[in-house]
C-alpha cells in the first residue's frame, strides 16, 4: 500500500471520527445547562422536507440536501485534524 493512500485513509478516518464524536457530544450536551452551547446547530441547504421537484410527466426528480453542523463537531474535527497531523508525519 502506497504512502499517499495510507495518509488519505488515515485523514478520512480522523475526519469521520471527529464528526461522529462531535455529533454524539452535541446530542449528549443538549440538556446540560452549562454545556448546551455545544449543541448549537446551523443547517444549510435545500430543505429535504420540501425538496425542489423537476416534473417531466414521465418521471419526477426531487432534489434536496441539508448540511447540519454543531459547535461540538467543529471542535472535535479541529482536535482530530491536530491529532492526525501529529500522528501521521511518518506515513
Amino acid at each position: 500500500m502506497s504512502s499517499g493512500l495510507k495518509r488519505t485513509i488515515a485523514f478520512l478516518f480522523f475526519l469521520l471520527a471527529g464528526i461522529l464524536l462531535g455529533t454524539i457530544l452535541g446530542r449528549v450536551c443538549e440538556g446540560v445547562p452549562v454545556l448546551s452551547w455545544l449543541a448549537y446547530t446551523l443547517s444549510v441547504g435545500l430543505d429535504t422536507g420540501s425538496p425542489m421537484v423537476l416534473d417531466l410527466i414521465v418521471f419526477k426528480l426531487a432534489f434536496g440536501f441539508t448540511l447540519s453542523v454543531n459547535a461540538a463537531q467543529i471542535i472535535c474535527v479541529i482536535i482530530a485534524l491536530i491529532i492526525y497531523s501529529k500522528t501521521c508525519k511518518g506515513l
